[in-house]
């Protein structure tokens, strides 16, 4: 269990809160496998789980009636996706695939909605939460609009990047990439 919770203290969603909070998610988290190509599901369904990647990469897309495919964005080790389904009651708003072989953490709505309701500061951390996923998705629509070609590249680096470089030597940093030039494009 100590190392659900340190995986879910790591996350913005739990952020700020207490051992007994972070105790009271981890006790929801079941582990689940999915082999690369796996649909763990699509835009429109019910949300009904969260996932947090323990392993692994998810890609997160859209598909145009056309069948072109636009990438939001990819899901590793650490990264949290499906909450917003889950929180706000709403239908999936993109397909999730495993873009690699996967393993993760579960937390099924249900579940978290009755946490939420007895535990008022887990509620409170959900709300920062999604500010700050709203904040994100501007910056991502503002590079998309305003930006050309190689300035969206540069700040998808940058993007990538930033983590590696909180309280490190910014002066060198080593990005793994593990996509392909056709999965950066989309």
């Amino acid at each position: 269990m100590t190392d659900i919770a340190d995986l879910l203290r790591a996350q913005s969603l739990f952020a700020g809160l207490d051992d007994p909070d972070i105790a009271a998610v981890a006790a929801l988290a079941r582990r689940r496998a999915w082999p690369a190509g796996t649909l763990l599901f699509q835009r429109g369904d019910a949300g009904r789980e969260m996932i947090l990647v323990t392993s692994g990469r998810v890609r997160l897309s859209l598909l145009s009636p056309e069948g072109r495919e636009l990438t939001l964005r990819h899901a590793e080790a650490g990264s949290l996706f499906g909450e917003i389904a889950v929180l706000d009651g709403g239908p999936r708003s993109a397909d999730a695939t495993a873009a690699a072989e996967t393993e993760g953490l579960v937390i099924a709505k249900a579940d978290l909605d009755r946490l939420m309701a007895a535990r008022p500061q887990i509620a409170a951390a959900v709300i920062r939460f999604l500010c700050g996923r709203l904040r994100e998705t501007t910056e991502q629509f503002e590079t998309v609009a305003l930006y050309r070609l190689e300035a969206r590249l540069a700040r998808f680096l940058l993007g990538l990047a930033r983590p590696q470089v909180a309280g490190a030597d910014a002066s060198s940093v080593r990005i793994d990439l593990p996509l392909t030039q056709s999965e950066i494009a989309t």
